[in-house]
């Protein structure tokens, strides 16, 4: 029931994305025999704006590519065929997470000359943080497209009313809907919420309005008993207080 859900497109693509980071920063780090910096920017740039293309750049070529074997192939060997059914869908979310880390690529510069004066910069690409990457696909998870259960080799929207709108190569898809997280359901394994403990403050997924599915929480006061303002004494031992302290605690109704 999981399959192709909404969730299952983004483990995918965060999944090849992570691979891409993973493998392109040991490249970049010279833990690989194989790559090292990328070479294709050496000698370029542009003299007449002060600055030209040094350093060591990210080499995201070989990291996608090796993601690409890593990770299609095995599906389009299972499968026979790469663009049919449930696996034209799994490639095409792999690829999403890859083309997230190239749209980030960023460059850094340092700068050159005489007390700071910037008279000449050199310039590298670098891969943005795996956070920044993760928030991207995070929102591309939200914002994730069904797309229809007669899956052919041509991906298409569920609704016939925008199939006539192109599915972007960042884009996430999904065919079936998410199960309902939120209730506990022993044969798919999905524990529920209640009896979790959130936050009441929070307003991020840890948070009891979004973690207890709008069925609101209850709060009981629990007592911690440790020991506290412990001394050494000479010679030779510890001596401490107890300390009590009560806290509230919420759990999901």
């Amino acid at each position: 029931c999981f399959v192709g859900t909404k969730e299952t497109a983004f483990i995918y693509a965060v999944t090849s994305a992570g691979l891409v980071h993973s493998v392109t920063r040991s490249c970049s780090a010279g833990n690989m025999t194989e790559c090292s910096c990328d070479t294709n920017l050496r000698h370029g740039g542009s003299a007449s704006e002060g600055w030209h293309w040094g350093g060591c750049s990210d080499d995201i070529h070989y990291g996608m590519s090796f993601s690409r074997k890593f990770l299609d192939v095995p599906i389009k060997n299972i499968t026979g065929k790469s663009g049919s059914g449930l696996a034209a869908m799994n490639l095409h979310n792999n690829e999403a997470g890859r083309q997230a880390v190239a749209k980030l690529m960023s460059v850094d510069c340092r700068c050159h000359g005489v007390s700071g004066s910037c008279a000449v910069k050199t310039c590298w690409k670098t891969m943005s943080s795996f956070e920044k990457i993760g928030r991207f696909l995070k929102d591309k998870y939200e914002n994730s497209i069904q797309i229809s259960d007669r899956l052919k080799k041509k991906l298409r929207r569920k609704e016939k009313s925008q199939r006539k709108i192109p599915i972007g190569k960042e884009d996430l898809l999904y065919v079936n809907k998410s199960p309902n997280y939120c209730v506990e359901d022993q044969k798919l394994g999905i524990p529920g919420t209640q009896g979790r403990e959130c936050n009441r403050t929070s307003e991020g997924p840890d948070g009891c309005n979004l973690l207890c599915c709008g069925r609101g929480y209850n709060t009981h006061v629990v007592r911690h008993v440790e020991r506290c303002e412990c001394k050494f004494v000479w010679c030779c031992y510890v001596r401490c207080r107890r300390c009590e302290t009560m806290t509230d605690v919420h759990t999901c109704k």
